[in-house]
């Protein structure tokens, strides 16, 4: 049963190559495969998933790994398999049909498809009898009621396509802001922070919207759910007490088991939030979760070009947490009996064990008394860890998760003033934009420095600008304004839908049965509330208006789905809330020692409006600097609010004055 080798061999995408020897058929999306279908007049089999998914694993064991099951799928199907990472639209448009047939969605995805690319079936995650058995039931409808079948397709492709037509915009005003906050306040679990039950999520871009509100307002109890919540994520399994880092989420609702992927996207947004946490609030442990959870990036994400590969692995040698978890007698292994007991409390290592199999994940539910004897202990673990099979990493590079990274590489090293964090963003930077934006247009994903074919999506042109702003305001390097401007201009003319906002695909991209595009922010921000928060910021920056009109029209067309639930619409609030408060423009001209007090006097500011340039007088490429001389041979500082400027200040009292209004 030959052919895999050839269909899947030569992917850039890890996951697709993790199947290139299974004896299922498999070969990637394209024309081929429908074409195939259409000869061969039978159905397409549509397996989506991704590297780090411990039941994509788990259902490629069962079944694509099975001679059975290779048997069925390829006698009867055109088996097609997909990265979703790589081709998140493809992803986007056949995750609607499933949920709307099932109620719910996830990975594994598994789709049946009629030669035009209809979806007839849709479901999840299938044991291998079940699987056999939707095979055979397949093949019988096909072959007996081919008309009910390609019906029921083309009935739920329009159906779809009236779903996703576009809907009545609704501003988020200082009212919708409010109700947002006192919704999630309802939603709040009192007991272990953080929204909702189990499985609980990080809420990255709802922390976001949360410390913005009080930045803004001054609300305590915006800052009191965006705090604690970061402490329970900190203290609880879900963090890498050992080496810094975040899981995708908590099984439990206490933060105590997570499922232990490590996803780029994740790690980068809580990084950015924890050191905006602590700008707020000067928290030394947000301050302490930030530098571990950057470090973890650069140690274990970084590919040797300079990019952050996607993810690590859920499982390690097939077994989930094997890395991680820990036995009282292990510790005592590494530590030797009197520190293993006192590291078991500590670490909340019990003999029952709070994971499987009498293990346990590390929490640390107080700060140790001796800082020191922690930070040898932790050392001492983390090199014993080491030594410990360790997962595998999906080390493909994706444009829009680079971009999350850059903005908060840049932030954090600025803030906390780390200059390595700083260099490791420009060279993501340099690197992304010289790999990955081809002939003006971005691509999705690259792997060992070679780029792959899928086009770049909306949340990678969004995603991408917000990160290449973020570095500009905090190197002055005029280039990374000039790139972010050419990409938003290329997505306001391929991506604009009519009402204001954006597809996920340009306009020239692959057609499928529906034009994807989402409203929602889920695990990262979505094409159109990326786009909106970069095209917001780049307004402040440059003082283009007609920027500012595009960003608050995607906020409009984003309004309804985040004013119903705040939890799926965090970006496009925290973006409201910069449009709120901003522009508020200040420009440090100068070079020397009080040109960089006055830096981090206004790098301190928690408006969300702030947005921050710092040169010579006059700066080529930099807007914000031009007609601002120093003042009197001094350094100066220029502040303006809606582009109504205040008189340049000299000193920091004078500057935290003007930042204070």
């Amino acid at each position: 049963m030959a052919g895999m080798a050839n269909r899947l061999a030569d992917s850039t995408s890890p996951y697709l190559l993790q199947h290139r020897d299974n004896p299922v058929d498999w070969q990637e999306w394209g024309p081929a495969a429908f074409e195939e279908a259409r000869e061969r007049d039978v159905p397409v089999l549509l397996s989506v998933g991704y590297a780090a998914c411990h039941w994509c694993h788990v259902m490629a064991h069962e079944s694509f790994e099975d001679e059975e099951v290779a048997r069925a799928v390829n006698a009867d199907f055109v088996a097609v398999k997909v990265d979703r990472e790589e081709r998140p639209d493809i992803d986007a448009v056949y995750m609607a049909a499933t949920t709307a047939l099932t109620g719910h969605g996830g990975w594994p995805m598994t789709c049946l498809l009629t030669p035009d690319g209809d979806p007839f079936f849709a479901g999840t995650y299938f044991p291998r009898p079940q699987f056999l058995q939707l095979l055979a039931g397949a093949k019988d409808a096909w072959t007996t009621q081919r008309d009910r079948v390609l019906d029921s397709g083309a009935h739920i492709a329009s159906r779809l396509r009236e779903i996703s037509a576009p809907t009545t915009g609704r501003r988020l005003d200082e009212g919708a802001l409010d109700t947002a906050v006192s919704q999630l306040r309802g939603q709040f679990d009192h007991a272990a922070a953080g929204f909702g039950g189990a499985p609980k999520f990080p809420p990255s871009m709802v922390l976001e919207f949360l410390l913005r509100h009080h930045g803004r307002t001054g609300s305590p109890d915006a800052l009191a759910m965006a705090a604690s919540t970061c402490e329970a994520m900190a203290r609880g399994g879900i963090y890498d007490q050992l080496g810094g880092g975040f899981a995708r989420y908590s099984v439990d609702a206490h933060w105590v088991v997570p499922h232990f992927e490590k996803m780029l996207y994740d790690n980068a947004q809580l990084l950015r939030v924890h050191t905006h946490l602590h700008r707020a609030t000067g928290d030394p442990l947000a301050r302490r979760v930030a530098l571990e959870t950057a470090d973890f990036l650069l140690r274990d994400l970084r590919t040797p070009e300079g990019g952050f590969a996607s993810a690590l692995d859920a499982d390690t040698d097939g077994v989930e947490g094997l890395t991680y978890a820990w036995t009282p007698a292990q510790l005592v292994e590494v530590l030797g009996e009197e520190d293993g007991a006192r590291a078991a409390a500590l670490l909340s290592v019990t003999d029952q064990g709070t994971f499987e199999h009498g293990s346990s994940t590390l929490q640390l539910l107080t700060d140790p008394d001796d800082a020191a004897w922690w930070a040898a202990t932790r050392t001492r673990l983390f090199e014993a860890r080491r030594q410990r099979p360790q997962p595998g990493c999906d080390d493909k590079v994706v444009t829009s998760w680079n971009g999350l990274a850059i903005a908060a590489l840049a932030d954090t090293g600025a803030l906390l003033d780390r200059a390595d964090l700083v260099d490791a963003a420009v060279r993501c930077a340099e690197f992304v934009v010289t790999t990955h934006l081809v002939d003006g247009r971005l691509r999705r994903t690259s792997r060992h420095g070679s780029v792959g074919t899928a086009a770049g999506v909306a949340d990678d042109y969004g995603n991408l600008a917000e990160g290449l702003l973020a570095l500009h305001q905090t190197t002055g390097d005029p280039r990374w304004l000039a790139t972010a401007r050419e990409l938003l201009g290329t997505a306001v003319a391929r991506f604009a839908a009519d009402d204001g906002g954006f597809h996920d695909t340009g306009d020239d991209a692959e057609a499928l049965f529906t034009r994807p595009r989402s409203a929602a922010d889920n695990a990262e921000p979505s094409g159109q509330s990326s786009l909106a928060g970069a095209l917001l910021t780049c307004s402040a920056l440059t003082g283009d208006s007609g920027l500012r009109e595009r960003a608050e029209a995607a906020l409009d067309a984003s309004g309804q789905l985040a004013s119903r639930d705040p939890r799926f619409g965090g970006w496009a609030l925290a973006v409201a809330e910069a449009a709120l408060a901003g522009p508020l423009q200040v420009a440090v001209v100068g070079a020397d020692a009080d040109a960089e007090a006055l830096l981090a006097t206004a790098r301190a500011a928690t408006s969300p409006g702030l947005v921050l340039v710092q040169g010579e007088p006059d700066a080529a490429g930099i807007p914000l600097l031009a007609d601002r001389p120093l003042v009197d041979g001094h350094a100066a500082a220029y502040v303006c609010r809606g582009f109504v400027c205040d008189a340049p200040v000299t000193d920091v009292a004078g500057l935290t004055t003007a930042l204070s209004r």
